[in-house]
C-alpha cells in the first residue's frame, strides 16, 4: 500500500541505498528520488534499483516530495532538513539517519520554529544497522530486518510524525525505540562510539610485522576500525562529551585489569572475565 507518493533520500550510500531498496520492497513509496553531489554515484543507485530518479544537490530547484530521509554526515543533516522544509509538500515528513541526535534535533527545531512555510514535520531517527563498508554497492533491502531504529522526538515533534516514522521503519523491517535526543547520544556513546575508538586504538598499536599472526579475535575486534574516517571523525566530535564519559568508565575498567595482572590475582581476573562474558552472553549472536 502506497503511503508516500514521492520520497527523497539525501545521501545514497550504504544506509540511504538500503532505505531505497527496503522502501521499494515495502511498496510504501510510489517514487524514490536520490539526492547527492555525485551523478556517477546516483547512477549506481539507479542501477541497483535503490532510486528511480536522481537530483544533484547543485540543482536550483528541489522536487516536491512528501517524505525526506537525510542520510548525510551528521554535521550536514540540519542544513539539508532546512533546505527540504522550504520545498517539500505541505506537511511532509522529514527524518534522518544520523548517529548523533541532540544537536541535530535542537538545530532543526529552532529552524522549523522560525521558518517553516510548508508546515513540514521533523523527527530524528537513528537506524542501528550498518557496516564498515560504505557505498551504495553494499546496500541491501534487508539491512534493517530485525534491527532497532531509535527515534528521538522532542517537545516540538508533532504526534503524527511519531506515528508515521514508526510506520516507516517498521515497514522497512526494524523495531522502533523512542528516546530523548540526549539519552540517545549517551547510550550510543557506550554501545557504538566507544567500541569504534577501542577498535581503532587496538588496530593502531598492533605492530605491522605481527599482522600475519592476526586471527579471529583480532579481526573481529578491529573490523569496525576499517570504517569511513571522515564519517567517524564527525560522529566522535559531535558526540564528544558522552564519548569522553564512556572513555572514563572504560579506563577505570582497564585499570582493574592492570591491577589484577600486576598482582597475579587469579580470582580478580576470573571475576573480570566473568563480568564481560555475562554481558556478552546476554546479547546472544
Amino acid at each position: 500500500m502506497t503511503r508516500w507518493e514521492q520520497a527523497a533520500i539525501v545521501g545514497v550510500g550504504l544506509i540511504g541505498g538500503s532505505i531505497g531498496l527496503a522502501l521499494r520492497r515495502s511498496g510504501l513509496a510510489r517514487r524514490i528520488i536520490g539526492v547527492g553531489r555525485s551523478a556517477a554515484n546516483l547512477q549506481k543507485a539507479i542501477a541497483r534499483g535503490a532510486i528511480d530518479q536522481l537530483v544533484l544537490e547543485s540543482a536550483g530547484e528541489l522536487p516536491e516530495v512528501d517524505l525526506v530521509i537525510v542520510c548525510t554526515p551528521v554535521d550536514h543533516v540540519a542544513k539539508h532538513v532546512a533546505w527540504w522544509a522550504s520545498s517539500s509538500a505541505q506537511g511532509a515528513l522529514l527524518t534522518d539517519a544520523g548517529s548523533t541526535k541532540a544537536r541535530i534535533v535542537s538545530d532543526v527545531d529552532q529552524q522549523l520554529h522560525t521558518q517553516n512555510p510548508r508546515q513540514t514535520r521533523f523527527i530524528g531517527s537513528h537506524p542501528l544497522a550498518g557496516s564498515e563498508k560504505t557505498g551504495v554497492e553494499f546496500a541491501r533491502e534487508n539491512l534493517f530486518d530485525g534491527r532497532v531504529v531509535v527515534i528521538t522526538p522532542s517537545d516540538h515533534t508533532a504526534p503524527s510524525a511519531i506515528e508515521e516514522v514508526e510506520v516507516l521503519w517498521k515497514s522497512l523491517g526494524a523495531g522502533v525505540i523512542s528516546m530523548t535526543p540526549t539519552a540517545h547520544d549517551e547510550a550510543v556513546a557506550a554501545t557504538s562510539h566507544l567500541p569504534h575508538v577501542i577498535s581503532s586504538a587496538l588496530a593502531a598499536v598492533t605492530p605491522s610485522d605481527l599482522l600475519k599472526l592476526a586471527a579471529g579475535g583480532w579481526l573481529d575486534t578491529t573490523r569496525i576500525a576499517a570504517g569511513d574516517i571522515a564519517l567517524w571523525q564527525q560522529i566522535l566530535l559531535e558526540n564528544r562529551e558522552p564519548v569522553l564519559a564512556a572513555l572514563t568508565k572504560y579506563e577505570t575498567e582497564l585499570n582493574s585489569w592492570r591491577r589484577a595482572l600486576e598482582q597475579r590475582d587469579a580470582a580478580a581476573i576470573e571475576t573480570l572475565l566473568q563480568q564481560g562474558k555475562t554481558i556478552r552472553d546476554a546479547v546472544g549472536n
